[in-house]
């Protein structure tokens, strides 16, 4: 037997897992929460877009994690020779400023205290000012750019929040000689890299984050940066040329590593790639299946060969060859707060703990479509896909004195079931034929009623992964492949996934009735979506940005 050990970097939390790469079967597992912060996100009371994580945090609750499921692992009397590679998923963008030997600012005494010199986390939008430049003016200089990522640079994204530090802290943007997106920073740790020109940055968070594709020979040029601010132009020479599928090895563990996690030394370790693209490998991506991975947010995944790929088109985050699977082009789609919206509502406005969603559940299954008189649009973090604006944010409609909590908790969940069903029509209007709809991610497992919901509004059969830990299944798989190029190697890509991935044997199958009044109300929320989203001649258009702007020089002054 030989066994893969995946590591899924997520929001608030670490995971490691080992599996068996002849069955699939998962064999022990470990988890360990970021210390620090909010559930390990620092915030700003000043700065209410600000999102920031510790590095450190990230590789102490990696070694946590690890020793857990390693002790599971032992504990069966399996053999630590019989694990053959590593694998690793994280957010993103979540970029970190590092030092040459990639080192994070955050560990050095002076940046201690700085969240600048921190992870920006991928729900950081205080980039918002910079994402709009760089729109602009790549549609002005470089419409190919915008091409690539749906047609709107997001303040999600690398670029945005790396000149956000330059505008906002130049003393941090100075410190530090590259910035690695935690994706690269990891496997590149693990591995014992100590130059952070030999790091092999990821194509996923290259390709949909940063702008990047072979077709310009990488990352934006010098010119298009320099028109941005000169200092990025700069900072080019000192990220890289080259990005690179999983399938290829970042390096192999260290001797530190290999005592921190009580494993053998120079297991390989596979090039990393984003949490929402592994946890679609792990659900069993491929051709014609629309790989939904629900958590705090929602990404939206598709992989096509090659030769079947569709044309460039806007509305989604990026259009990318190689970054879901070998040989493939990737197509990457979300929404910026589900999990998140239905914790701000229970945990910040109501004032409860998690265990409130159980009885808002309970209380909202209750009622029938359309029942509440209620409408939402879920952009309390913006708008990802399909407008791609972070300067929109929530709205509840229909409200009255009678209007009870657990009535508003079931809209904001149709809110992101209808946001879900705007970006499958576009994927569907750019004659992408989706054959299934396959959900992963924790929510799905912990609530029927929000699975029950989502597959009215679709109106279409739902698929429910068996195992909520299909990411860091992904990420073993991504382990095994790339342990094993070059010699006796794997079958192909799609038969890996046919042997290792997450069943999906459960379903929810929409309910008629049901179906035909979400249709009603789907009108209504497209009605929103367009007067509040993008329609200029609406009155309503410019409620949302002018709020924003306020907002945000309010916190400035």
């Amino acid at each position: 037997m030989e066994f893969s050990l995946g590591l899924d970097f997520g929001t608030s939390a670490a995971r490691a897992i080992l599996l068996n790469i002849q069955t699939g079967e998962m064999m022990a597992s470990g988890s360990s929460t970021y210390e620090g912060g909010n559930n390990g996100i620092f915030t700003d009371a000043q700065q209410p877009l600000l999102a920031r994580q510790s590095p450190t945090a990230y590789m102490n609750a990696l070694e946590r994690a690890t020793k857990i499921a390693m002790a599971q692992f032992t504990e069966k009397g399996l053999d630590l020779t019989s694990i053959v590679g590593i694998g690793v998923d994280a957010t993103g963008s979540t970029p970190i400023p590092v030092k040459q030997n990639l080192q994070p600012l955050e560990a050095l005494p002076e940046f201690k205290e700085n969240l600048n010199a921190y992870a920006w986390l991928w729900k950081d939008h205080t980039a918002v000012e910079e994402a709009l430049a760089i729109t602009q003016k790549a549609a002005e200089l470089r419409p190919e750019y915008l091409a690539k990522c749906g047609g709107t640079y997001s303040s999600e994204w690398f670029w945005s929040k790396i000149w956000h530090c330059l505008n906002a802290d130049p003393t941090v943007f100075g410190a530090a000689d590259s910035w690695l997106e935690q994706s690269d920073f990891i496997p590149a740790t693990l591995s014992g890299i100590a130059d952070v020109s030999q790091v092999k940055r990821n194509i996923c968070a290259a390709g949909h984050k940063a702008m990047y594709a072979d077709a310009w020979d990488g990352l934006p040029d010098k010119e298009f940066l320099g028109a941005l601010d000169p200092k990025l132009a700069d900072l080019r020479d000192r990220l890289y040329n080259r990005a690179y599928a999983f399938e290829e090895i970042m390096g192999y563990l260290s001797a530190e590593w290999a005592e921190r996690l009580d494993l053998p030394q120079g297991i390989p370790i596979a090039v990393g790639a984003l949490d929402a693209h592994v946890g679609a490998i792990g659900a069993g991506v491929g051709q014609g299946k629309f790989v939904k991975i629900i958590g705090t947010s929602t990404c939206d995944i598709m992989a096509f060969p090659m030769e079947q790929a569709p044309k460039d088109f806007y509305g989604v985050a990026g259009i990318v060859e190689g970054s879901v699977l070998p040989g493939h082009i990737g197509i990457e789609a979300g929404q910026a707060a589900v999990g998140d919206l239905l914790n701000w509502w229970v945990q910040q406005v109501l004032g409860k703990d998690s265990g409130y969603h159980a009885v808002l559940t309970e209380q909202a299954s209750a009622l029938k479509a359309g029942e509440s008189g209620l409408l939402a649009l879920d952009w309390n973090n913006g708008n990802r896909n399909i407008l791609g604006d972070q300067q929109l944010s929530g709205l509840i409609l229909g409200q009255t004195l009678a209007t009870k909590d657990y009535e508003i908790y079931r809209t904001l969940i149709e809110a992101t079931a209808f946001g879900a069903l705007k970006i499958i029509k576009l994927v569907e209007a750019q004659g992408v034929e989706i054959n299934e709809v396959i959900a992963t991610g924790g929510i799905g497992h912990k609530n029927e009623l929000f699975m029950q919901l989502y597959a009215d509004i679709l109106g279409c059969t739902l698929k429910l992964v068996d195992n909520p830990e299909t990411v860091a299944v992904g990420a073993a798989i991504m382990g095994a492949v790339a342990a094993k190029k070059g010699g006796e190697g794997f079958e192909s890509i799609e038969k890996v996934l046919d042997r290792l991935s997450v069943a999906a044997s459960k379903s929810y199958e929409p309910n008629k009735g049901s179906h035909q009044v979400y249709q009603k109300l789907f009108c209504l929320y497209s009605t929103l979506h367009d007067a509040f989203g993008y329609d200029q001649e609406a009155n309503l258009y410019v409620v949302m940005k002018e709020l924003t702007q306020l907002k945000i020089a309010s916190n400035k002054n």
